[in-house]
This record gives structure tokens, C-alpha cells and sequence, in this order.
């Protein structure tokens, strides 16, 4: 997971705001933001919530309205310029193509793809801007700079980053419109037939944060989170005693699709706690899912271009032991 390092970043700290006459009676995220021009309504609610917002040496709530003479002790809070990413030279980077429009990226298994807050270091992004500083300007999410798509934590594999503006937009339109070829390497548990094509809905449970509930059909009657159609094709490429080697294609970009419907079908990844992916004698240091390779219009040459990545060291033995 990313590391805050709230006391590494360049923070307002400990500052004193006196109630003036216009305070009286507002709240006191309000207060703190006319006080502190610098920051955002979304850094103060976080630092409330953190307790780093004090009203006359007590933790209050978002809620608390000012009275005349109250003193207001902001102990940390961030400010927009802020919200960068930090760079981190020391983290790897593997570079599997890199032109004047873009970068194909090997992202390892436990790195995210990209900070969530400010002071968030150990992603993808940290070692992206560390090396080319440029790219953190690109985008329109600071925190999310320059890269065209996301990966979940535990999967490793191939990530696009765009070195300009121009392509940076190309991309992302490509991956929103569906129009980039994605294959993914997993090996599940049981017994899928060779080929399929799964259709299903998809949305957060809001009772199990980061887990995704699976439709076969729209509900008619539904009340709940968004529902996102997912789209995911696969063939068997190898066969063990218990588990299959898959190539999966995804024509969508749901949150944890393959991982979702492929447990909805009987054979969850295996590694994969969270949908129940783990047998009694395989134990995969993490989920087994590695995305393989990508193929889309490159945004300046207007030709087709493909980049794969093998699988990585854990996964290979992961397969040895099944050949054991």
C-alpha cells in the first residue's frame, strides 16, 4: 500500500487563527478555508477528520460553528501545490518502450499505479516523475499524472504513460472508448471449458469496500451503487490436475472484472483472497494475474503497435509447482 509522509511534505503547520468578527457563526472547515486560501475544502475535511484541526485545544467536528474569541489551531494541512507527486529515484522502473509520445511500463506486483493523497509515496507514479520530471504536469489529476490507465496493486505488468499533452489525451480517450487490445495472463482454480465469453454487471458493495458484486442479468428493480457492464473473454492455454493457464481479453475497464466474473464462473484466480482464490495445496505468493500485453494506434505514427511482458519471476515458480 502507499506510505503517507505527512511530515515530509511541505504542509502548513501549527498555525494559529483567531476568530474575527466575520468567523462568528460559520463552520469551522469554512473559517479554516478562508484563513488558508492556500489549501482546498477537501484538504481541510481530511485534516478534521485527522484530528490535525484543533478549536481552543480540542478536536472538533466539521460540523462545529465558530463563537467569538474561539482559537483555531491548524497542527498539518496540506495546500493545492501539494497535491504532486513526490519523486522517488530509489524505486524501480522498468521501461519496455519509451518514444517522444509515450512510455510501456512493467509494473511489479504490490506497487500502485499511482498515489491516492498527497505525501502517498512506493507507486508507479513516484518512479515515473523521477525520472522524467516533465510528465508530472501531464493530465488532469496531479496525483495521477500522465498515465493512460490503472492496474490493481497485486497485478504486475504492462502500464501506458504519455510523454506530451497530445498523447496523453489520445490515450486516455482509447482506453474510455474500448479501442486498446488488453490480454492478461491468470491461472485459475477448476476446470473452465476452453473457451468463453463472459457478460456480466458489476458494481461496489458498499458494505465491503474494494469488492465488487456480480450480476449475471440487469436487475430491474435496483437501488444500489452504479451498475457497470464487463465484458471478458478467455481461452485455456495450458491445463494442470486442479487449476487452467489463461489468456484473458477484457473489452471493458471495469474495477477487478477479470478477477470478479472469473470467481462468478467457478474459478477464481488463484492467490485471490478477496474472491476466494486460494486452494488448500497452491499457495501463489499474491493473486496470479499479470497483464501481457497491449496493442493500440500509437497517437502520432497512426500504426498499430503491440507490447508484451513475460510473466514475472513468482509467477513462474507458481507454475512449477504445479508441474511438481
Amino acid at each position: 500500500m502507499p506510505t503517507k509522509l505527512l511530515s515530509s511534505a511541505p504542509v502548513i503547520h501549527d498555525q494559529t487563527i483567531l476568530a474575527t468578527p466575520a468567523d462568528i457563526g460559520v463552520r469551522l472547515d469554512r473559517v479554516v478555508a478562508t484563513h488558508c486560501p492556500g489549501s482546498t475544502r477537501a484538504f481541510i475535511l481530511d485534516a478534521i477528520a485527522n484530528d490535525d484541526i484543533f478549536v481552543n485545544d480540542r478536536v472538533a467536528p466539521k460540523g462545529s460553528k465558530i463563537r467569538a474569541g474561539d482559537r483555531i489551531l491548524v497542527h498539518a494541512l496540506f495546500e493545492q501545490a501539494d497535491k504532486r507527486v513526490k519523486p522517488e529515484p530509489d524505486l524501480p522502473l522498468v521501461v519496455i518502450h519509451r518514444d517522444d509520445a509515450l512510455l510501456v511500463l512493467d509494473k511489479p506486483a504490490g506497487m500502485p499505479v499511482h498515489p491516492l493523497g498527497p505525501g502517498e509515496t512506493g507507486t508507479l507514479a513516484n518512479a515515473l516523475v523521477a525520472r522524467e520530471p516533465a510528465l508530472a504536469d501531464i493530465g488532469d489529476d496531479p496525483l495521477f499524472p500522465s498515465l493512460a490507465h490503472r492496474l490493481d496493486t497485486d497485478t504486475s505488468g504492462l502500464v501506458v504513460a504519455a510523454r506530451t499533452a497530445e498523447a496523453y489525451t489520445f490515450l486516455r480517450d482509447a482506453f474510455h472508448q474500448h479501442r486498446v487490445d488488453k490480454t492478461y495472463c491468470a491461472l485459475v482454480r477448476g476446470s473452465p471449458p476452453d473457451t468463453a465469453r463472459l457478460q456480466h454487471y458489476l458494481a461496489h458493495l458498499p458494505d465491503q469496500p474494494g469488492r465488487m458484486r456480480v450480476f449475471r442479468e440487469r436487475p430491474e428493480q435496483y437501488a444500489g451503487p452504479r451498475l457497470m457492464q464487463a465484458v471478458t473473454e478467455f481461452r485455456v492455454r495450458t491445463r494442470y490436475r486442479d487449476h487452467a493457464l489463461l489468456d484473458v481479453r477484457i473489452e471493458t475497464g471495469v474495477t477487478h472484472q477479470i478477477r470478479a466474473q472469473l470467481a462468478a464462473v467457478g474459478c477464481p484466480i488463484a492467490g485471490d483472497k478477496l474472491y476466494g482464490g486460494t486452494p488448500d495445496r497452491l499457495d501463489p505468493p499474491r493473486q496470479f494475474l499479470h497483464a501481457a500485453a497491449l496493442a493500440f494506434t500509437h497517437p502520432t505514427s497512426g500504426q498499430t503497435v503491440r507490447f508484451t511482458a513475460p510473466l514475472p519471476p513468482d509467477l513462474e515458480a507458481t507454475l512449477a509447482q504445479l508441474t511438481q
